[in-house]
């Protein structure tokens, strides 16, 4: 549960470009983390950050995570580090 509700998630996911950023930054850590995994590296971090840290970065974060989860042997956890701090 991302504390984003869904309306706002996707609000900013329908934006002009925002689903063809995350296809793309997917599409570009792929190899990258397939690399990892050949040279046994067991943890990778990936950050994505906005103004606020509450709204957009969270959505796409949720999305590229979901994306990432499908590729194999990658397991991925999501921390929103501003969410909370009002």
């Amino acid at each position: 549960h991302t504390g984003l509700e869904p309306l706002v998630s996707e609000f900013v996911l329908s934006q002009e470009g925002a689903s063809e950023f995350v296809e793309a930054y997917a599409a570009a850590l792929a190899p990258v983390l397939a690399g990892y995994q050949r040279e046994n590296k067991r943890h990778a971090t990936i950050a994505l950050g906005c103004t606020g840290g509450k709204h957009r970065s969270v959505a796409v974060a949720e999305q590229l995570a979901a994306i990432l989860r499908g590729l194999p042997g990658v397991a991925v956890n999501v921390k929103h580090r501003d969410l909370g701090r009002e």
